[in-house]
C-alpha cells in the first residue's frame, strides 16, 4: 500500500551523491521545503578530497596547479562543458557555502585560493586537489618541505601499504621511512576495517595505546603518516589528541575502500541536513517520475517497490550516471532511467569505447549525458526544455569526464548551486 507525502516540497532533488546533499543544502539555506531521496552509498567511495579542476586535456594528461587558469582553458576548448554555463565567482561561492556547512558540521577542509594542493594517495601517487580535509592537511606541507616522516601501516589492513607508498615516492621524498604495527586490542589476528579502527579511536583508551605503539619508531621523524582511520564523527578532536599522545603532527592518507573519509561526509550531511530544513527520505529510490494534474511533480518512491507518493513543484536530477542509475545502457542506446530524457552519446554502441582501454582521448562514453539550458535545465529533443522546473546537476551531465579531468566534486558543488539559483528565478 502506498502512503502519501502530506507535504508539497518546493524542490526535490534525486540522488544522494555529493552533487545531491549539496543541492539540497543551498535549497534549504534559501528557505524551500526541500526532500532528498537516494541510496547514498556513492559517497562512501570517495576519498574525501573535493577536487575543483586539475587535469586538461585529458589526452595529454595535462595538470594545473592553478584550478581557475585550467577551468579557462579548458571553456575555450569545449564551450559545451558545464563549467561554461557558470562565473568563476558563482563556483567560488557554491564551495564557501559548502564548506561553511562542513566546517560547522565537525568536518573542516583546507585549501589555497589560488591553486590545487599536492596530497600523497595510497598508491604512492602525487594528487592535485583544491579542498583538503584537516586531518589529511599536515600531508601537504610534510610533503612539499620533504620532512623526515614515518608512515604508519596496520597488520591486516588491506589495500593500504605504506611500503608501496615509500616505494613510489622514493625519489621525490626519501625521507619517508614505513613500518607495520599491530592495531591495539583485539584487531592484532587475521584482517581489520578502517571503519572498525576508526570507531575504535573514537574512545580515549585506544587513542593511547595506539599512541603508545607508534612513538618508539619515531627516530626523529618530524610527521607521521596514518590511514584514514582517525574517527568518524569526531575526528578533528581526534586527529589532535593523538598529536599531542605521539608528539609531532600526523596526517592521513586518503585512498582505502570503503572510505572512512566518505562516511565523515555522509554522516555529516544525513546529521545536520534535517535542522535545516531537509526531509531526508534515505535508502529509497524513486520508482517513477510523472506530472499531476497540478504541474506538480509526482515521485514514487521505495526500497523495491513503490510505497510512498511524494509531491514537488521542482526537481533537481543529481542521480549522476551508470553507477548512480541516472544512466543506463541497453543493447542498443544510453537511456535516462526516469523521464527517458534524450542523451548525448555516440552515434552507435560500437563507438562507446576505443580499442585501447588506456587510449589517452578517453572513451566517447565519458561524455555521454543530459544537455542543459543556460538554467541547468535538461533539453527535450527539440533543444526546449523538458520541463519548466526540472534541473539537473552533477556526474549526469554531458560533455564532461569528471575522472578524468578532476573536477568531480567541483562539477557536482558549482552546477548543484547553480541549478538552485535557476530555480528562484522561476
Amino acid at each position: 500500500m502506498t502512503e502519501l507525502e502530506p507535504v508539497t516540497y518546493d524542490v526535490c532533488t534525486i540522488g544522494a551523491g555529493m552533487s545531491g546533499m549539496a543541492a539540497a543544502l543551498f535549497a534549504a539555506n534559501r528557505g524551500l521545503r526541500v526532500a532528498l531521496i537516494g541510496w547514498g552509498g556513492e559517497i562512501i567511495f570517495t576519498s574525501g578530497l573535493l577536487d575543483l579542476m586539475a587535469v586538461h586535456p585529458v589526452r595529454e594528461m595535462k595538470t594545473w596547479r592553478d584550478p581557475w587558469a585550467c577551468i579557462g582553458a579548458l571553456v575555450r576548448d569545449n564551450p559545451l562543458h558545464p563549467f561554461a554555463r557558470l562565473k568563476r565567482a558563482d563556483i567560488l561561492a557554491g564551495f564557501e557555502e559548502l564548506l561553511d556547512f562542513l566546517e560547522k558540521a565537525g568536518v573542516p577542509y583546507r585549501r589555497r585560493l589560488q591553486r590545487n594542493s599536492e596530497v600523497p594517495t595510497t598508491l604512492g601517487a602525487v594528487k592535485l586537489t583544491y579542498c583538503v580535509p584537516q586531518t589529511m592537511w599536515h600531508g601537504v606541507a610534510a610533503m612539499a618541505g620533504k620532512k623526515p616522516c614515518l608512515l604508519v601501516d596496520i597488520q591486516g589492513l588491506k589495500g593500504f601499504s605504506v611500503f608501496q607508498i615509500a616505494a613510489a615516492l622514493e625519489t621525490r621524498w626519501p625521507q619517508l621511512r614505513p613500518v607495520r604495527i599491530s592495531f591495539p586490542g583485539r584487531f592484532h589476528c587475521g584482517e581489520v576495517y578502517p571503519e572498525r579502527l576508526a570507531r575504535a579511536l573514537e574512545l580515549e583508551s585506544t587513542r593511547k595505546d595506539f599512541a603508545r605503539a607508534v612513538r618508539p619508531h619515531l627516530n626523529g621523524a618530524q610527521f607521521v603518516g596514518l590511514p584514514p582511520i582517525l574517527g568518524i564523527s569526531r575526528s578533528l578532536k581526534i586527529a589532535t589528541d593523538m598529536e599531542n599522545l605521539i608528539g609531532v603532527p600526523i596526517f592521513e592518507i586518503p585512498g582505502t575502500v570503503p572510505s572512512v573519509p566518505g562516511l565523515r561526509l555522509k554522516e555529516a550531511f544525513e546529521q545536520f541536513l534535517p535542522p535545516r530544513g531537509v526531509r531526508v527520505f534515505s535508502q529509497l529510490q524513486v520508482m517513477k517520475l510523472s506530472r499531476d494534474d497540478n504541474r506538480r511533480f509526482v515521485l514514487e518512491t521505495g526500497r523495491f517497490s513503490a510505497e510512498r507518493f511524494i509531491r514537488s513543484k521542482a526537481v533537481i536530477l543529481a542521480t549522476g550516471r551508470f553507477i548512480g542509475g541516472g544512466l543506463r545502457a541497453d543493447r542498443k542506446q544510453i537511456r535516462e532511467t526516469l523521464l527517458g530524457l534524450p542523451v548525448y552519446q555516440p552515434n552507435s554502441r560500437n563507438r562507446w569505447h576505443r580499442e585501447d582501454f588506456f587510449d589517452p582521448l578517453g572513451h566517447p562514453i565519458n561524455q555521454a549525458g543530459l544537455e542543459i539550458d543556460d538554467f541547468f535545465r535538461p533539453l527535450d529533443n527539440n533543444g526546449a526544455p523538458a520541463f519548466q522546473a526540472l534541473f539537473a546537476a552533477g556526474s549526469i551531465l554531458a560533455h564532461q569526464d569528471w575522472m578524468r579531468m578532476k573536477c568531480g566534486s567541483g562539477l557536482a558543488i558549482a552546477t548543484a548551486y547553480a541549478a538552485v539559483n535557476s530555480l528562484l528565478k522561476l
